[in-house]
């Protein structure tokens, strides 16, 4: 373990993490997800919710500030409806890492898996809440001037 990272972030998600450079994209996807059909690099985190994930990721992480939708949710099929509590979790853990972030945008399922196919990685997670996926795209950590 280590002080002020979460202990939901393992050796190799850390490594993952670091490895990725501004642009890049990050897929947490649900238990149910395809991503190994769908991505050469994919993490497991079975048993963990996004929500907490995503809240320490995001301690670790700028969100891209060039781009409109650094954050962006697989959007329910016609019929489906997206749960509101868990749309409201990912909203708390972005607050509070990055307050006054823009609002999580929805992408239609094909269009997401599409996008799945150029992310950095996928993590596949223990999230059982249908549409739980949420694509993250990093950003570019400011340099000290001096």
């Amino acid at each position: 373990m280590l002080i002020g990272i979460s202990p939901l972030i393992g050796p190799d998600l850390l490594a993952l993490l670091h490895r990725m450079g501004h642009g890049d994209e990050l897929v947490l996807a649900d238990a149910f997800f395809t991503g190994d059909s769908l991505n050469s690099r994919v993490l497991r985190a079975d048993g963990v919710r996004i929500a907490p994930l995503l809240d320490g990721i995001l301690s670790l992480i700028n969100l891209d500030t060039y781009v409109d939708t650094p954050l962006i949710m697989m959007q329910p099929a016609q019929g489906d409806a997206l749960d509101r509590e868990l749309e409201l979790s990912y909203r708390a853990a972005v607050d509070r890492n990055w307050p006054g972030a823009p609002a999580i945008g929805r992408m239609e399922r094909f269009s997401f898996y599409e996008r799945t196919k150029k992310a950095f990685a996928v993590v596949v997670t223990g999230e059982t809440t249908p549409y739980g996926n949420i694509i993250i795209k990093k950003g570019v950590i400011p340099v000290p001037k001096g």
